[in-house]
């Protein structure tokens, strides 16, 4: 199950960048600076499954607040359990790579999104 879910830096995905495996899915709220929407062959934007503005804001990627960041947001996660079903849904037929702007890859919200989509798959019998 370790490559189930890749996460990929979007300005890495554009264009003939680096190819990403399977469905993929935008999870940022905003959409990334620079990037034209059709450089981007997604199979969809979860804007809900990303983190509450009140929340990215309070963290400004500041790695000091990330163990309480990845708290907040998996309780985020918890209460709106839909907001992850395309990615449940995409996962039993392969695959799927999620992308996201941070520039920051250790003190990403998509770390915290993968690795609870992947607990809910566990939960599901199918992890």
């Amino acid at each position: 199950m370790g490559d189930d879910i890749r996460l990929m830096r979007v300005y890495d995905a554009e264009g003939d960048g680096a190819p990403a495996e399977g469905r993929v899915f935008l999870v940022d709220r905003l959409w990334p600076r620079g990037v034209r929407k059709e450089a981007l062959h997604l199979d969809g934007w979860l804007k809900d499954a990303a983190p509450s503005p009140g929340l990215r804001t309070w963290f400004g990627h500041d790695p000091d607040r990330w163990r309480e960041f990845s708290a907040r947001y998996e309780r985020e996660l918890e209460e709106r359990p839909d907001a992850v079903d395309p990615i449940l849904r995409a996962l039993d037929e392969g695959p799927v790579t999620l992308l996201y702007a941070a520039k920051d890859t250790e003190h990403t919200h998509a770390l915290v999104l993968r690795d609870h989509v992947r607990a809910r798959r566990r939960e599901d019998g199918k992890g």
